[in-house]
This record gives C-alpha cells, structure tokens and sequence, in this order.
C-alpha cells in the first residue's frame, strides 16, 4: 500500500530539487514539451476529423467556443483535484492548492516514495483522459474538436507531470519526494 510519511526519515538526504516556477530552463523544457504534445496530437487528428468541423456555422457555433472555454476551466481545476485525491489516497491529510499565475497546482507537506508520487503525478493524465475519450467518440462531429481541445490540455497541460515523473523514474527506487505544488525536492537513504 502507497503512503505518505509526514516527517522525513533518518538518514534520508537532499538528492534533487526543481521549482518549474524558477527554473528558466526547466520551465522552457516543460513549455517547449507542452507545444510538441499539442501539435503531436492536433495535426494528425485534423486529418481524421478535419478541424474546419469546429466552424461549423451553425446555431451552436458561439455556445461550442464557450463551451471550450468553461470546460477548459473546469478541467484544470479538475486536474488538480484529481491530484489531491490520488495525495488523500496515500494519506495525506492536507493538501494545499494553489495558482501561480502561469501554473495551477496540489501540493502538500508530506513526503512520498518513488511509486506514490509517479502514480500522483500520473492520476489525472490517465482518468481525465480516459473520460475525455469516452465523451470524444459519443459527441456529435461539431462538437468532437471541443471535446479533443481539453484532451490536448490534458496531455499537454501535464508536460510538468510527465517531466518529473520521467526525471524521478531514473532515480533510485527509495527516494522520498516532497512536493510543494510547483517545486519538488526529493530526498535518498544514505
């Protein structure tokens, strides 16, 4: 069973720190990362269902581009709730949300193993993008570009996620990871 520990364990050690916040390059890495994903998935995807499909000049057609930008919103917010829940299903007792003005975030105080934090990190990258998914293929056409729009938010919206989950998975296997919301220091047993 995952846990999360509140206080840092004898004998453990600063291996590692990143704040995406602070870090030019990191956050040019991650920015970077983010554009590729979306153009990864929009330019392949026009060819399947052609994006012109979305100006579609109908009665619907303003309700749509509302539509993307509210449900763009509540993704987010829908993001980091997931996170918080995947921080409470380790035990975590409080978890801190925030918005920094170009990243939301969950973060807490506590401390997490290798395996809890990639499955936090990834929770929401892979149940959000499963029900996007879903929704994507029961949509009528006009409305399949809305839908695919938060999925490419979803993947590449979670760059950071992917970032660090690649980044800690090359670590060794016990290291305790705190994660702040956008800055994450990650400890090792001496």
């Amino acid at each position: 069973m995952m846990k999360a520990v509140e206080t840092l364990p004898a004998g453990y050690k600063e291996y590692y720190s990143i704040d995406l916040q602070k870090n030019k390059k990191a956050a040019f890495f991650v920015n970077a990362a983010a554009i590729v994903i979306a153009v990864l998935l929009v330019v392949p995807m026009n060819f399947a269902v052609p994006i012109s499909s979305l100006f579609i000049l109908d009665s619907g057609y303003i309700i749509r581009f509302v539509a993307l930008a509210f449900f763009s919103v509540v993704y987010m917010i829908l993001h980091e709730l997931v996170h918080g829940i995947a921080m409470k299903s380790c035990g975590t007792k409080k978890i801190k949300y925030g918005f920094t003005g170009l990243y939301a975030f969950a973060g807490s105080n506590d401390y997490y193993d290798k395996k809890s934090y990639i499955y936090i990190a990834l929770a929401p990258i892979v149940l959000l993008g499963i029900i996007i998914a879903i929704i994507n293929f029961v949509v009528p056409v006009e409305w399949f570009w809305i839908v695919y729009f938060i999925q490419v938010i979803n993947l590449s919206g979670a760059a950071g996620d992917l970032f660090v989950t690649v980044k800690f998975s090359r670590f060794p296997k016990d290291i305790l990871i705190k994660d702040y919301g956008v800055s994450m220091t990650v400890f090792y047993k001496e």
